[in-house]
């Protein structure tokens, strides 16, 4: 699923942030492009999965919620998504890197909370990835969820 969230992460960067509505109808557009049908339920599991797993990160700005490209992906754009500005009228969107980074850690560390109180210790890994990612990604020091990871990881 990673290459698909890759190419998720791709189309965002396009843009520099989209809204969820704003990235699903790029999706829409997309798949009309590569002559398919676009499953509504489909892509917003897609989008959900890739926010999950840190592929896209939400970010708050002027009251609206922002998906931008998150710490663990490596952006790919799927055929004809360079078309996508030139289709849609959405306006190119700068991204505050330390604060989404800050966010980003906040909802890092509830996440691993959530993770090491369930014992799920496959999401626990997948965390403990993630924060090395985080800390290269932006401006931020997360080594207080490695220390709850490793802790929960050697329970």
């Amino acid at each position: 699923m990673s290459e698909t969230y890759d190419e998720l992460a791709g189309v965002v960067d396009l843009f520099g942030a989209l809204t969820e509505a704003e990235l699903s109808r790029a999706l829409s557009e997309l798949a009309f492009k590569q002559g398919r049908d676009a499953d509504a339920s489909a892509l917003e599991e897609a989008i959900d999965g890739a926010i999950a797993e840190y592929y896209l990160v939400e970010y708050e700005r002027d009251g609206e919620t922002l998906l931008a490209v998150g710490p663990v992906a490596f952006p790919a754009l799927p055929e004809n998504a360079a078309d996508l500005p030139h289709i849609m009228d959405v306006p190119e969107r700068s991204i505050d890197r330390a604060a989404l980074g800050e966010a980003v850690a906040k909802r890092m560390l509830e996440d691993a909370a959530r993770a090491a109180d369930a014992g799920d210790e496959d999401r626990m890994a997948r965390l403990l990835d993630a924060s090395y990612d985080l800390e290269a990604w932006a401006p931020v020091e997360v080594g207080d969820v490695r220390e709850r990871l490793d802790a929960a990881l050697q329970d």
